[in-house]
C-alpha cells in the first residue's frame, strides 16, 4: 500500500477512536466517500469493488473491465482494449474480465483532499444523528450541564460529552441567575435537527420540570404509588400541583410536602422561591375547583359544564385569597381544573363596581386594586388602610382619597 493510502486510513482510524463509530458504519461511511470520489473520477463506480479492514488501515479499491477487441472501446469506464489488457497479464483474451487495482494517487491529490474532507463532513453528520437520537429520547427527562457561554437571549450549556446545549431566556425562571461553570439543572424540552445540527432546548420554566422534581425528590412518586396528576405553573411566582394515590394508607399530600415542608423545600428552591401548593386530585369537579382554589374558603359553587365556567361565592374577605398575588391563585385553578372561574363576593348585591367610580377615580388606580382582587367598593372599605398601601403600588394618599370617594356613596 502507498504512502497515501495509508495516511488516509490512519486518519480514518483516527476517527474511529475519537467519534465512537462502530466498524459496520465506518465501513459503510468509508465506501460511501470513495464510491462518490469514483463517481466524480470515472462517471460511474458500479463496476468497482472497495475492499476495507479500517482495523489495519486496508484499503483497497479494484476496477473491472471487460476486454474488448482494440479500437471497439465504447466505454472507457466498463472495457479495455486487448492490448492493454494484456500488459497487465499477457493471456487474457476478448470477452473476459479484467481486475485492476486502482491506486488512490491515480484520483489525484485534489480527489484525495475532497475525500477527507467528505469523509470529515460525513462522520460528524453521523455524530450529530447519534446525538440527535439520544436526545430525543431524552426529551421531557431532567438534564444537568453546566453554563459555558452567557449570551443575552440564552445561556448555551455543555454536558460532560460536550454537548451544546441551548436554555434561550424564555425558558429561564425570572430570578435564574447562573456564572460560567455552573451546574444548571433543567428538562430537555425539544431537540431539532437544523441543518445537520442537532439544537437541544432545555426548560426549566416547563410544568413538566416540576413534574420530573417530584419524582426524584419525592420516594412515594418515584416508586408509582402517588401519582401526579396535573401541574400548572407560573415560574418563579406560583404553582399548583394535583396529586392522587391509589393507596388509601398514604396521604399524597402530606407524602409531597414532608414534615415542616421538608420534601418540597429542596424543590422550592431549586425554582427560585415558587410557592407550590399541592392539593389532593378528586374527580368531583366541585371538590376539585374548590380545593384548587385554596387557600380561599367557599360558600358555593355553580358550575356550567357547556362553557367550562364556574361562579364560585366567597365571604369578602375571602375573595383577596382567591384571586391571590397578581392573580396567580385565580389564574393557576382555572389552568388545573380546566374552568373559567368566576368569583362572586357574598352581600355583593348592595355593594358597587368600583369601575362606577371611574369619573372620579383613575383608571389606572382601579387597576390597581383589581391586581389584588378588590375590584368593589365595599371590598376595599373592609380593608385596612396600611394594609391596602403594602399591597398596591399606591401611594397612602391615595388610598385615603380613594376610600374617601367610596365612603361617600354609602352614607348618602
Amino acid at each position: 500500500m502507498n504512502m497515501e493510502n495509508l495516511a488516509l486510513i490512519e486518519s480514518f482510524s483516527e476517527f474511529k477512536d475519537d467519534k465512537m463509530i462502530d466498524r459496520v458504519t465506518l465501513m459503510a461511511i468509508l465506501e460511501d466517500v470513495f464510491r462518490s470520489a469514483l463517481k466524480r473520477k470515472y462517471g460511474d463506480d458500479d463496476n468497482f469493488d472497495i475492499i476495507i479492514n479500517p482495523d489495519k488501515g486496508d484499503l483497497e479499491i479494484w476496477r473491472n473491465r471487460v476486454v474488448v477487441a482494440d479500437g471497439e472501446v465504447e466505454d472507457d469506464n466498463s472495457e479495455i482494449e486487448l492490448t492493454a489488457a494484456r500488459k497487465i497479464e499477457p493471456d487474457y483474451e476478448v470477452g473476459e474480465d479484467v481486475a485492476e487495482e486502482v491506486k488512490l494517487i491515480q484520483l489525484g491529490r485534489r480527489a484525495i483532499l475532497a475525500l477527507r474532507q467528505n469523509l470529515i463532513a460525513k462522520i460528524h453528520e453521523h455524530d450529530n444523528t447519534n446525538i440527535y437520537k439520544q436526545f430525543k429520547e431524552l426529551e421531557g427527562e431532567l438534564y444537568s450541564a453546566e453554563v459555558h457561554h452567557i449570551r443575552h437571549r440564552a445561556i448555551i450549556l455543555l454536558d460532560d460529552e460536550g454537548n451544546e446545549i441551548i436554555m434561550p431566556k424564555d425558558r429561564q425562571i425570572g430570578s435564574d441567575f447562573f456564572r460560567k461553570g455552573e451546574n444548571v439543572r433543567g428538562i430537555i424540552e425539544s431537540v431539532e435537527l437544523r441543518g445537520n445540527k442537532p439544537n437541544i432546548i432545555l426548560s426549566r420554566t416547563s410544568p413538566k420540570f416540576l413534574e420530573k422534581l417530584f419524582e426524584q425528590e419525592i420516594p412515594e412518586v418515584f416508586d408509582g404509588l402517588i401519582t401526579v396528576k396535573a401541574v400548572v405553573r407560573e415560574p418563579g411566582e406560583k404553582a399548583k400541583v394535583a396529586v392522587d394515590s391509589y393507596d388509601d394508607r398514604i396521604d399524597p399530600v402530606g407524602a409531597c410536602v414532608g414534615v415542616k415542608g421538608s420534601r418540597i423545600h429542596g424543590i422550592v428552591r431549586e425554582l427560585g422561591n415558587e410557592n407550590i401548593d399541592v392539593i389532593n386530585y378528586t374527580s368531583n369537579t366541585q371538590l376539585y375547583i374548590a380545593r384548587a382554589l385554596s387557600p380561599a374558603k367557599i360558600i358555593s359553587m355553580e358550575i356550567n359544564e357547556e362553557t367550562k365556567k364556574a361562579e364560585v361565592r366567597l365571604n369578602p374577605e375571602e375573595v383577596s385569597k382567591a384571586i391571590g398575588r397578581r392573580g396567580h391563585n385565580i389564574r393557576l385553578a382555572g389552568k388545573l381544573t380546566g374552568y373559567d372561574i368566576d368569583v362572586i363576593r357574598d352581600g355583593a348585591e348592595e355593594d358597587v363596581e368600583l369601575t362606577e367610580f371611574s369619573d372620579e377615580i383613575e383608571p389606572w388606580i382601579i387597576e390597581e386594586f383589581s391586581k389584588i382582587g378588590l375590584d368593589t367598593a365595599k371590598s376595599i372599605l373592609e380593608q385596612d388602610i396600611a394594609d391596602l398601601v403594602k399591597r398596591t403600588d399606591l401611594e397612602e394618599e391615595t388610598v385615603i382619597a380613594v376610600v374617601t370617594i367610596l365612603k361617600s356613596e354609602f352614607e348618602d
